[in-house]
């Protein structure tokens, strides 16, 4: 085991994975061998990402630049990477049903943000992938089957549609997982189709071979094999079609349908260029393709006459590619405050040495569950009871690409991934997927790495809502910039969109969005969505969503018609939750105060929030309190578990949390001890009532000094997030005056008299009471007061509306002596204002959005627009009120302006802080 005693008395975070510590991991780099102490298990002792006995991988491929004779018009966003042995491989187009490139050598690199993490858990530099070794064959950018007659699209200055073909032209319809084979399945005009790829050995190379049974074939279908564009001839004999290259014809491409006789399919070319096969009837057959020299013609021709390779029994399912259970013990958090969070331990010691990133949970009815992983894995879970002491995680299934998405349905798996919303079938009953059933891709889908399939949630009536992210720009840039922070993608990306019940419409529900996460109430149908601060959007909003609603974002508007923006119910401040995931709701009576509530998941901070709802002005406003538990990791999506009525969250992290942990799935447990937090609040013309869980002290509860009140404004603009303004437009935020406090008759509300009361979009209330049961209740609410209306009064005794106009009498100015700036104030607001969760005090970059601060002062910065400048007290100043003028190369922009947030005193705080860590 790593000796990390050198390290003893450092600040490491809580950096965890399943419940493992990983500080030496995380900040040395080092990598864990076995462990000594039995509550940590083996664990990063990875195997590849690629599994070699797992037929594919789902990815997005670029295939522009395989050289001469290749189209050029050739990439594509939902792919099936397909191993086929004999290092040969092949990428299937699910959306335009074709073989977009098979080639031998080397399998595809792994570069997407799920694979190059993996094993590097903060590496966010993500590329697209392109095609090594030796290519074979490609098609461009059109369908790989037709009816009646070949088709092809020539004109190469369109960009990608991004989006399947007409389900009546085509539709892939699912792969059958037959031991590490793989059996396509998909439909052309009305004929049925399924085909097993792979390869075979000969004397002059490697085949590639396509085992396709047909049908329902009613006219003719066209298969096109392979496009070789510098063709200088052609010919057909028999069952063979040839496209030379080369002035001498030296180079040869064939397709041919196996063995011997008069064929019942055909092989030609078409236009001189396309190497086709024409279906004309039912039937099942192998075709071959293979590229080589012309002198080994012969020994093609001999491979040819071998019989056809016929399809196995597959819709019956096939053996389980992962036996077994790995058993893990959760661990038990004491009750010590209302609400606790015990871990379920992750199956890291699993006899795959594969990685476990949850990305989200979901229950079966009585009580098993199954989590989908980021890096494209489900594990089904049983065991989950009290004590957690034996949990049993099984692999279901793999090979989805970067899924952060699980509902079950009827006890049914619904996987949503860049491929779509996956249906996961075990056909034979033994605890695996057998069928990866395409339940749904008729959302568009670009190769943009931050176009993620963000959230998937069920609706009451059966149909699902999506939410996609924007098209950002800090991503492989496939398409043309559109704006500040965004790339073209799709037309649907940044958006919200419902899928019908069976899967076949899309219809778009809300645009605008920079990166949303969804929440649904299973019953009510009551739409939520979350968003990420960025390029146009100033703080962390949560929006209650309606059909048409536009939310800000102009790249991502999609629209024509000019559209208002829609307020958010609430914003919350980046010092809170800079980084917002989904929304669930709380379910059933097990609880306790928080039954019926609306919860809000921070990737950023991480942990939960409880949502209060303002339903009494004619636009709806909200509110949010913290959670107070441990979170050792990012909490990104919950669901509740039927069995035990609590509440289960999933996490992961790779984009700069506060936590250093890698991943958790936790259980928020009511521990039925008194809850201090807000559970109700409104607030308007005359001021802010809250009312507590708990009943109060009267004493402090009525003293207007133990409450302060803070507001500002954001503005919404192209750059990254925004500073504080007063309501004048002045940089700053304003303290209001809390004339008076009143608790109401029961103790269990405080109604705050507050004179200048109006429309805001930030509010902070921080308050320092005591419970009446003695216990001290310190913390603070945000809210956002989208309209002011009058507050009901009634349930408070004595209220002095006067105040609300009364001069205040005059009273000498306290002077007000504020700490003198120190490197320690600045460590403090470091801390506070969340700058840890992208800046390292020390020299780390992994998993850092910025820079590292230590020996940042008076070093040289270099811009990605190739300037130049040492990073003096100035510099620093102008970083801290206008991140977006210069970014050091090799970052993005993803700092907020902190104008209005801190003060001079506090900025020169922090610079003394970036400076004593420089010893300069």
């Amino acid at each position: 085991m790593l000796n990390i005693s050198k390290y003893r008395g450092k600040r490491w975070g809580a950096a965890l994975l399943g419940g493992i510590s990983l500080a030496s991991v995380l900040m040395t780099g080092y990598t864990y061998t076995r462990s000594t102490r039995p509550d940590r298990p083996d664990s990063l002792q990875l195997a590849s990402f690629v599994e070699p006995g797992f037929p594919y991988i789902s990815t997005s491929v670029d295939a522009r630049k395989l050289g001469g004779g290749f189209p050029k018009d050739n990439q594509a966003a939902r792919t099936l990477a397909l191993q086929l042995g004999d290092s040969a491989y092949a990428c299937f187009d699910t959306d335009l049903l074709r073989w977009s490139v098979a080639w031998t050598g080397k399998f595809l690199p792994m570069v997407l943000m799920a694979q190059v993490s993996y094993k590097d858990f903060f590496n966010k530099n993500n590329n697209i992938a392109t095609v090594p070794g030796s290519p074979v064959l490609a098609t461009g950018a059109y369908a790989g089957w037709t009816t009646g007659k070949p088709a092809y699209r020539t004109d190469q200055s369109l960009p990608p549609a991004w989006k399947p073909l007409p389900a009546s032209q085509g539709r892939y319809n699912g792969m059958y997982v037959y031991g590490n084979r793989s059996v396509l399945d998909y439909s052309v005009g009305k004929a049925h189709i399924y085909e097993m790829p792979g390869s075979a050995r000969f004397d002059a190379g490697v085949a590639f071979t396509r085992s396709i049974r047909a049908n329902g074939v009613l006219s003719d279908l066209y298969l096109t094999a392979a496009e070789v564009d510098n063709a200088t001839g052609s010919e057909v004999k028999g069952r063979i079609a040839y496209v030379y290259q080369g002035a001498d014809k030296d180079t040869v491409t064939a397709v041919a349908v196996l063995g011997k006789g008069k064929p019942a399919w055909q092989s030609g070319v078409e236009e001189g260029k396309y190497l086709t096969v024409k279906v004309g009837a039912d039937g099942e057959a192998t075709v071959a393709i293979w590229k080589g020299l012309s002198k080994d013609k012969k020994a093609f021709e001999k491979f040819c006459k071998t019989k056809h390779n016929p399809l196995p029994d597959f819709k019956n399912g096939g053996p389980a590619l992962w036996k077994g259970t790995v058993v893990t013990q959760g661990k038990l958090s004491p009750d010590t405050a209302a609400f606790v969070t015990d871990q379920l331990t992750l199956p890291l010691n699993n006899p795959w040495k594969r990685n476990v990133r949850v990305a989200d949970v979901g229950f079966f009815e009585d009580g098993r569950a199954a989590v989908v992983t980021f890096e494209g894995d489900v594990w089904t879970i049983e065991g989950i009871d009290k004590n957690l002491q034996s949990i049993k995680w099984r692999r279901f299934a793999s090979g989805l690409h970067e899924p952060m998405s699980i509902e079950i349905v009827k006890d049914s798996i619904y996987v949503f991934d860049r491929n779509g919303i996956v249906h996961l079938r075990d056909l034979n009953n033994d605890g695996v997927a057998d069928y990866y059933e395409n339940f749904s891709n008729v959302m568009a889908q670009s190769a943009e790495s931050r176009e993620w399939a963000a959230d998937l949630v069920t609706a009451p009536d059966g149909s699902f809502y999506i939410a996609k992210g924007g098209s950002l720009s800090n991503g492989p840039g496939m398409t043309k910039v559109t704006g500040k922070g965004f790339r073209a993608g799709s037309d649907q990306n940044g958006a919200i969109l419902r899928i019908s019940k069976d899967g076949r419409n899309a219809e778009v529900v809300a645009t605008g969005l920079r990166g949303p996460y969804l929440g649904i109430h299973p019953t009510k149908g009551i739409l939520t969505a979350s968003d990420q601060q960025g390029n146009f959007v100033p703080s962390t909003p949560i929006f209650v969503i309606h059909q048409g609603d536009y939310f800000g974002v102009e790249p991502t508007l999609h629209r024509s018609d000019n559209p208002a923006v829609t307020p958010p119910l609430t914003w919350i401040p980046h010092s809170v939750d800079r980084s917002a995931i989904s929304q669930v709701w709380i379910t059933g009576s097990k609880m306790g105060p928080l039954n019926g509530n609306l919860i809000h998941c921070s990737f950023g901070r991480p942990g939960l929030f409880r949502v209060l709802i303002d339903s009494t002005t004619s636009v709806v406003q909200g509110g949010v309190s913290v959670i107070h538990a441990n979170y050792p990791a990012p909490t990104s999506k919950g669901a509740m578990n039927p069995a035990d009525g609590q509440l289960y969250i999933a996490g992961f992290n790779l984009w700069g949390s506060s936590s250093n942990g890698i991943s958790a799935l936790l259980r928020l447990r009511y521990a039925g001890k008194p809850s201090y937090l807000p559970n109700h609040f409104r607030a308007g013309k005359q001021g802010i009532m809250l009312r507590f869980d708990s009943p109060l002290d009267k004493v402090t509860a009525t003293n207007p000094g133990n409450f302060e009140v803070r507001r500002w404004n954001y503005k919404r603009t192209e750059e990254y997030g925004s500073g504080h303004f007063k309501l004048d437009g002045s940089t700053g935020q304003e303290v209001m005056h809390v004339a008076a406090s009143y608790l109401s008759k029961d103790k269990r509300s405080v109604f705050l008299l507050v004179p200048g009361m109006t429309e805001v979009m930030q509010m902070e209330v921080s308050y320092r009471l005591q419970a009446a049961d003695g216990k001290k209740v310190n913390d603070q609410f945000w809210f956002t007061l989208n309209q002011s209306t009058d507050v009901d009064l009634s349930g408070f005794g004595g209220v002095d509306l006067a105040l609300l106009n009364a001069k205040r009498p005059e009273q000498p100015a306290a002077v007000v002596a504020e700490t003198a700036a120190s490197a320690e104030k600045g460590r403090e607001i470091f801390q506070k204002m969340a700058c840890a969760g992208c800046h390292s005090e020390g020299t780390r970059t992994k998993g850092m959005y910025g820079p590292p601060f230590q020996n940042l002062y008076k070093s040289e910065r270099t811009f990605d627009d190739g300037s130049k400048v040492i990073a003096d007290e100035a510099y620093l100043r102008e970083s801290i009120l206008t991140p977006s003028k210069r970014i050091v190369k090799g970052y993005n922009e993803e700092m907020p302006s902190f104008v209005g947030v801190l003060s001079d005193n506090d900025i020169e705080s922090v610079i003394l802080f970036i400076k004593s860590l420089s010893g300069k």
